[in-house]
């Protein structure tokens, strides 16, 4: 799948395709706009890449003290640009990792 088909089925899909992983179960749930869902999906993930979502999620949430203890599990720096690059390279990221 690429990023343009995963927010294609976004658009037009009432729930994620089952083969994804759950982190990007967790951002296609994000990118339809249920944060509850996404939050609960990665949180299911229970891997270093769900910690990763988990972070983003409590960033876009402005929850910066959570997002960033989560950021130090997923062994990951801050992200410094806005949530749709962080989403968008997240989403690649884990793609390219498939």
């Amino acid at each position: 799948m690429t990023l343009s088909e995963l927010t294609e089925s976004v658009a037009t899909n009432s729930t994620p395709d089952s083969s994804l992983s759950l982190p990007l179960q967790s951002l296609w749930w994000d990118a339809k706009g249920d944060w509850h869902q996404a939050h609960d999906v990665c949180q299911s993930a229970n891997s270093v890449d769900g910690d990763w979502v988990h972070a983003y999620l409590h960033r876009k949430e402005g929850d910066l003290g959570n997002a960033s203890y989560w950021y130090n599990r997923a062994r990951q720096p801050v992200f410094q640009g806005t949530l749709e690059e962080e989403w968008d390279s997240l989403v690649q990221g884990f793609l390219d990792a498939e």
